[in-house]
């Protein structure tokens, strides 16, 4: 089963992305590396974790 992510949360997680690579590079960490993750799954749509969090309540 697929799992999308709606339009509130993708901004919500694009925000978040961004704010993580601001402190990354203000700190100058490679930190800033992983605020790609969440603007990832908010651009392509899926989360992992949403689809598991998903296919544990069918059951």
């Amino acid at each position: 089963m697929s799992c999308g992510i709606k339009k509130p949360n993708k901004w919500l997680r694009i925000i978040i992305g961004v704010a993580i690579i601001l402190v990354g590079l203000y700190f100058d960490s490679y930190f800033a590396l992983l605020g790609l993750i969440p603007i990832g799954f908010a651009i392509t749509g899926y989360c992992p974790l949403c689809a598991i969090r998903v296919s544990n309540k069918d059951n």
